[in-house]
């Protein structure tokens, strides 16, 4: 992979991270990326790790935390305000990701957080791959 294809798949990254509410798909990212839907699909597995939808339902998930840890609206509200347009699905990859439901997660007590600064935040709360999110006993597992 040369250093241009990874400057353009960064390029697509930054959409998802930026535009994650807005309805996005492989051919509209392969798009900006300036690849073919396969080809774009491929590289941004083997550069990042995960399938670009993959990727970008772990920001909905992360944005969907945030939103959920306020309290002010429903899992519903939530669910469509980071772009998800299936109440199922949502909850289904939320679950997966976070180890509790949206439901669950929203009322249980977020107090600890509360106190963090959003960066650290950001870092504790984000989604893992294995389930769960690193909670604020374990600061020192999530910094590097």
């Amino acid at each position: 992979m040369t250093l241009e294809d990874l400057v353009r798949l960064r390029r697509a990254r930054d959409v998802m991270d930026r535009d994650y509410a807005r309805p996005l798909d492989v051919p509209a990212l392969a798009k900006v990326a300036l690849m073919s839907p396969g080809h774009f699909s491929r590289s941004f597995r083997a550069a990042f790790g995960e399938t670009p939808y993959s990727y970008l339902m772990t920001r909905r998930v992360e944005r969907a935390k945030a939103l959920l840890r306020r309290g002010d609206m429903s899992v519903t509200e939530v669910c469509f305000a980071v772009g998800c347009t299936s109440l199922g699905s949502f909850s289904s990859r939320f679950t997966e990701l976070v180890g509790e439901t949206p439901s669950a997660y929203r009322a249980r007590g977020h107090e600890a957080d509360a106190a963090l600064p959003a960066c650290i935040a950001k870092i504790l709360t984000r989604p893992r791959r294995d389930g769960r999110s690193v909670g604020p006993g374990e600061a020192g597992t999530a910094v590097p």
